[in-house]
């Protein structure tokens, strides 16, 4: 097995267009997935599994039913498994989110949004 340091400058700078999430490292059955955002993204869940948000660069906002939080850069938040979201980034914004491998960004929602193709860079 093959031993590296992760750059999360580097991982990003690979990353072309919005909203293609990325896998850059896996720790057991799980991946940390990168990705580029600005948009408004859909009310889901997942509810199989807690889903964890990075903000690596940028603001990110995330809708809950009860209330809303404002995650900056550096922060982070971990989205209880079956607790209804909805992320919103205004600007764009980099995030890394720790999940499940096989985990789709859309959870039980589906749709026109569902990115389920696992992409190593």
């Amino acid at each position: 097995m093959d031993v590296n340091v992760v750059n999360f400058k580097d991982k990003f700078s690979k990353i072309d267009e919005l909203h293609s999430y990325k896998v850059i490292a896996q720790m057991n059955d799980y991946h940390f997935k990168i990705v580029k955002a600005k948009r408004d993204f859909i009310w889901h869940s997942h509810p199989e599994t807690d889903e964890v948000f990075m903000v690596i660069h940028g603001n990110l906002q995330i809708d809950l039913k009860e209330k809303t939080l404002y995650l900056e850069e550096g922060e982070m938040v971990v989205i209880p498994r079956g607790v209804e979201h909805k992320p919103l980034c205004e600007e764009e914004c980099h995030v890394m989110l720790i999940e499940p491998t096989g985990t789709v960004n859309t959870g039980n929602a589906g749709g026109d949004l569902t990115d389920d193709r696992v992409e190593w860079i």
